[in-house]
């Protein structure tokens, strides 16, 4: 079942502004708390993920019936991409290199701005040409 295009877009408002405290405050556990967050949209589908629950109860209706959807594939895919990089920032705020968390929260965060401000997912982006590249290989 498609998932309305403006949950994921949320979660990468929301995902922006924790990646910015936790780059600015350079702080494992407001990283962690997206770590965790990045995990459970990975592992259960964006709408399952804090963010989206946010969106689906609070946000969603309040606006009028989404005129746009999309797979939840490339999206739970770019949560898992969030993951990973997220890890790695978490790896480097707490046992090192400082310099592992700060390329890393940002590499995430430039990811999630991309998709909040201009709606542009990387992540999507990657899953659509893995695809693509798995397709012609068969």
């Amino acid at each position: 079942m498609d998932i309305d295009v403006r949950g994921p877009r949320f979660g990468a408002a929301a995902t922006t502004v924790v990646l910015v405290v936790a780059l600015v405050t350079q702080s494992a556990w407001v990283l962690a708390w997206q770590t965790l967050a990045f995990a459970l949209g990975a592992t259960g589908g964006v709408g399952r993920s804090p963010y989206g629950l946010l969106f689906r109860t609070l946000v969603r209706p309040r606006l009028g019936p989404p005129t746009e959807f999309e797979a939840p594939e490339p999206p739970r895919f770019a949560q898992a991409v969030g993951l990973l990089f997220a890890g790695l920032g978490l790896v480097g705020f707490t046992v090192g290199p400082a310099w592992l968390g700060l390329a890393a929260t940002g590499a995430a965060l430039a990811a999630a701005f991309l998709n909040a401000a201009f709606g542009y997912c990387l992540g999507c982006e990657m899953f659509l040409l893995l695809k693509r590249v798995t397709v012609r290989a068969e």
